[in-house]
């Protein structure tokens, strides 16, 4: 028995695809396009919506309520969704027009709100208040405000310095 010879430079010279085939041939590379532009955008997406959402950081709570109802709005389009749609868009609207604090102005807002919690009876908070009355209002202002929303959150049963 005799060995067979291995055939080692094989060139093909006519195509195995027939025209007709070649369209079926074309698919995977066309679902690898479109599976790489997909990716693309998503990446420039969640790029966008990080960098939006530094800047979203001090009103969020409208830009929650703005995409739940929008979203809402556009999967249920032909019934109760295009009641809540408009009011979704006017939430992200108003988030975007809003002005917000810089990132340190609410750290240090929070801070202070916690370091006024502390004076808690009424006595040690007339000291408070008499001291803040030997300087101008330009200058406590903001100290003058928290206090007061810490009263009224008192006197309504909540947390002081909780949100608002």
């Amino acid at each position: 028995m005799r060995l067979r010879r291995h055939r080692r430079s094989l060139v093909v010279w006519s195509q195995s695809v027939s025209p007709a085939g070649w369209r079926a041939a074309s698919r995977p590379a066309r679902a690898r396009r479109i599976r790489r532009w997909i990716r693309t955008w998503l990446l420039l997406t969640v790029i966008g919506v990080l960098s939006v959402a530094r800047g979203v950081r001090a009103r969020w709570r409208p830009v929650l309520a703005g995409v739940v109802l929008t979203v809402i709005g556009v999967i249920l389009r032909n019934g109760p969704g295009n009641v809540v749609l408009l009011p979704g868009l006017l939430f992200l609207v108003a988030a975007l027009l809003a002005p917000g604090r810089p990132d340190g102005e609410g750290i240090r807002r929070a801070d202070l709100e916690r370091e006024l919690a502390l004076y808690s009876t009424p006595a040690q908070r007339r000291d408070l208040e008499a001291t803040l009355d030997q300087y101008p209002d330009g200058d406590t202002h903001e100290l003058r405000d928290i206090l007061a929303r810490q009263a009224a959150a008192a006197c309504d049963g909540r947390f002081p310095g909780g949100p608002h």
